[in-house]
């Protein structure tokens, strides 16, 4: 097995302008549950998720990525990650004042990106999502724009034990996602070239495939904006809906991402000029120029400036 430090991804926190509309978009047609609040803050959890929340909403002036946090075992773990991240320290290890509670750090990515880190968070009571419930059951993964992919590719590998799965690639421009793991999912991370630092996209696991269609069917019949699917990944093996939050993320709902067995795994390197790489089932729209750049984002107002709280 990898020597890492790095778990699982706990949640992904966003600051926007339309504080209101944002929070009652992921409620109520998202699929989120409000668990806490406090003055211009909302925290939304899923309900099989034993994660405090997995999305934080944030009202601020500037759209911005606020952070994106991961879990480790222990605190000792977390103590030895601030550590060996030396200069990029936003706050020393110590108590975390949110849902939960428990003991992190927070630090700048290569990009700029802020990094939470953390153990010892409280478990939040979560249930068996039901046959038909077209809710998400937990946050999946996160795909972060680079305007250099590879270093920040190799910059998540030296310093937090990612292990590159699968990169997808074109014959013309060359690499342009790699799947990081940090346990035998598939991905928990994704790094995206792009023309700037920014969020690509946050995804949800749904229950199964049918969940996955009814939530994709209740979104597309509310008048959500759908930039691509429903289809089938190769790389990953799994379905994707995306659709746009009211202030321009792209969010997706998925269901049945590859779980790998990390001692035999050889990653691939995946044509992404050629359909069924994209879309495996041929359902979805075609992958083209214009559904690229619809995930570039709004250049990240948060890069090198830590959130308020």
């Amino acid at each position: 097995m990898p020597d890492r430090l790095i778990t699982h991804l706990r949640h992904v926190d966003l600051a926007v302008p339309d504080f209101d509309k944002q929070v009652t978009f992921y409620e109520d047609l998202w699929g989120l549950t409000r668990v806490a609040d406090d003055s211009g803050v909302v925290f939304l959890a899923a309900e099989g998720s034993p994660e405090q929340y997995i999305v934080r909403i944030r009202k601020a002036e500037e759209k911005r990525l606020d952070l994106v946090s991961f879990g480790v075992a222990t605190p000792a773990d977390v103590d030895t990650l601030a550590a060996s991240l030396g200069s990029r320290l936003i706050s020393e290890p110590g108590k975390i004042d949110t849902p939960g509670g428990g003991y992190g750090f927070r630090f700048f990515d290569i990009d700029g990106r802020t990094i939470e880190i953390s153990a010892d968070v409280s478990a939040r009571a979560h249930r068996k999502i039901e046959e038909r419930e077209a809710i998400p059951v937990r946050l999946s993964h996160v795909v972060l724009n680079s305007p250099n992919a590879s270093a920040t590719r190799d910059w998540y590998t030296e310093h937090l034990s990612f292990a590159l799965s699968d990169t997808l690639s074109h014959p013309h421009i060359g690499d342009v996602m790699y799947f990081m793991r940090c346990n035998p999912q598939h991905h928990s991370l994704a790094i995206a070239q792009g023309p700037h630092a920014s969020l690509h996209h946050a995804s949800f696991e749904m229950r199964g495939i049918d969940e996955y269609m009814f939530g994709t069917g209740r979104l597309m019949r509310a008048g959500v904006r759908k930039i691509w699917g429903p289809g089938r990944h190769m790389a990953g093996d799994n379905t994707f809906s995306y659709f746009f939050d009211p202030h321009g993320n792209t969010i997706e709902y998925t269901t049945e991402l590859e779980l790998l067995d990390e001692d035999t795994w050889h990653p691939h390197i995946y044509d992404f000029s050629e359909p069924e790489v994209t879309d495996q089932w041929g359902t979805a729209n075609p992958m083209n120029e214009l559904v690229a750049k619809e995930s570039f984002n709004d250049v990240d107002r948060g890069l090198f400036v830590a959130p308020p709280m």
